[in-house]
């Protein structure tokens, strides 16, 4: 059963994987933001924060735009299943990887309000990124480009978690 459902992904046009990680990235932000949504109005603002700090509204639209990247890069990737199968399946291994930590983050700090469980957790994260950059390189440099903003920014975020430990 489950073989016949991987062989019908397999089958599936470009346009419709790429659409289907996007999807499934943006799913991922989605269910990290129910997450984070009660301690922005409660915890949060009562943390001590570096003035570094950019203002609530700007998280959501980056993550946005960052989920819909990683979607895009996560299916180009898939796209090369069939010429470079065992390149992709280990590839995409550390992609699925990253993107757990990447909800589990959400959690630790604003579910459990654990700054310092968050900072350990997110240099595991940033690891795993630049990993998955590493592997999608060697398939498609375009697909691992689209990371390099996502990196990025979950660098800032891991100074920005570290700041708030910290300072709280």
């Amino acid at each position: 059963m489950f073989s016949t459902f991987v062989k019908n992904l397999n089958k599936m046009n470009r346009k419709v994987r790429i659409l289907l990680v996007v999807t499934t990235c943006l799913l991922v932000g989605f269910l990290s933001g129910k997450v984070t949504q009660q301690s922005i109005t409660t915890w949060y603002p009562t943390l001590i924060k570096p003035i570094f700090n950019p203002p609530n509204w700007v998280f959501a639209p980056v993550w946005t735009m960052l989920f819909i990247m990683m979607g895009v890069s996560g299916g180009m990737i898939w796209n090369h299943l069939e010429e470079k199968t065992e390149e992709v399946k280990k590839a995409f291994l550390f992609f699925i990887l990253q993107l757990g930590l990447n909800a589990l983050w959400s959690y630790l700090f604003f579910g459990l309000h654990n700054p310092l469980l968050a900072l350990i957790e997110i240099v595991l994260l940033w690891l795993l990124i630049f990993e998955t950059y590493n592997q999608f390189a060697l398939i498609n440099k375009n697909a691992s480009r689209l990371l390099l903003p996502y990196l990025a920014w979950v660098s800032f975020a891991s100074i920005l978690n570290f700041s708030i430990w910290w300072l709280n």
